[in-house]
């Protein structure tokens, strides 16, 4: 079940791309795995409430989001962890737990992490867990257009 909606911005917006047929892969660790590929190139939404709004923080696969980090960056507003039940609606066209990067498409802001725009180019899902897009982190930004944030840290 393809992101309809990442697949035709991308075309619209002419940009390269490269889609990629893997096992399922619920993990950014395995995404990164089946892919072969370093998981700080695979781009991680990580979907927040902040202050009671939704957002989308892209961070590298193999990164969490720093929750007190992310509560300064955010404006001292209350942060944490969004449920699957306040956001697996808004991505109609994607499998629940595979929504790709771009948070915009589905209305919710978009934030990147700098670890991930400092790679050349990052692999996410393309709304499902069996195929992923590969694309230039130069042509992500252009299209997703994120604020640029540090809000990840290498887990414990």
């Amino acid at each position: 079940m393809p992101a309809d909606k990442l697949h035709a911005l991308l075309d619209e917006h002419e940009i390269a791309y490269e889609v990629e047929t893997h096992p399922h892969a619920v993990s950014a660790d395995r995404l990164a795995a089946s892919e072969h590929v370093s998981g700080y190139d695979v781009a991680k939404p990580v979907l927040l409430s902040i202050g009671g709004q939704l957002a989308m923080v892209v961070v590298p696969g193999s990164e969490i989001v720093d929750l007190d980090r992310a509560t300064e960056v955010f404006g001292h507003n209350e942060v944490r962890l969004a449920t699957e039940d306040e956001f697996v609606e808004l991505f109609d066209d994607c499998e629940p737990g595979a929504e790709p990067p771009f948070g915009h498409l589905y209305g919710i802001p978009t934030f990147l992490d700098e670890d991930l725009r400092a790679r050349q180019r990052l692999v996410c899902r393309d709304g499902s867990h069996t195929q992923t897009i590969t694309l230039d982190v130069a042509d992500y930004v252009r299209v997703a257009r994120p604020e640029i944030v540090s809000v990840s840290i290498k887990p414990a």
